[in-house]
């Protein structure tokens, strides 16, 4: 029986294969037999080189009576981890600030998305003119100026100076 694919959701889907031939001791060749494909492939597909489309989904699903999207919607989960990889986490330059504006905090480990109304803040509050010309191209003024209407109360007089001098407010 294939685990329920909540439980292997990222692993590619020839892992799973695998497992399942082993399981059932079926050799590699004898499933390409089995559902008319080409012995090479389903060795790609075993050995992590390939992967699975949607006419190999379907054939296996007969073969190991499955839905027919199972090994699909596998691929699809291992590609977007795949992708997640490769996606380049976006922050402003942070060459652009003094460590002591985040002295309670690794500048490289801050969420800047997350984060976004505390880091704000506190620019506004502590920044110098680099710092907050770093933080409005990084954000724009349009996203700051939201964040700034939801920012409750600021005890430093500087966040609305700057807020005003910048025109975010």
């Amino acid at each position: 029986m294939l685990p329920q694919l909540n439980k292997i959701k990222g692993l590619h889907p020839g892992i799973i294969l695998k497992r399942e031939l082993s399981r059932q001791d079926i050799r590699s060749s004898e499933l390409a037999d089995a559902i008319n494909e080409h012995k090479q492939t389903i060795s790609a597909i075993l050995n992590q080189r390939r992967g699975i489309n949607p006419s190999i989904s379907i054939k296996l699903a007969k073969r190991f009576n499955i839905a027919e999207d199972y090994f699909m919607l596998l691929q699809a989960s291992y590609d977007v981890k795949e992708a997640a990889k490769q996606v380049i986490i976006k922050q402003p330059n942070i060459n652009n600030f003094r460590k002591v504006i985040f002295w309670d905090t690794t500048i490289d480990k801050i969420d800047w998305d997350k984060n976004k109304k505390a880091v704000i803040k506190r620019i506004l509050e502590r920044g110098n003119e680099t710092e907050i010309n770093e933080i409005i191209s990084f954000y724009g003024k349009k996203t700051i100026s939201r964040e700034i209407k939801t920012i409750k109360k600021s005890y430093l007089p500087t966040f609305e100076h700057n807020a005003r001098a910048h025109n975010l407010i």
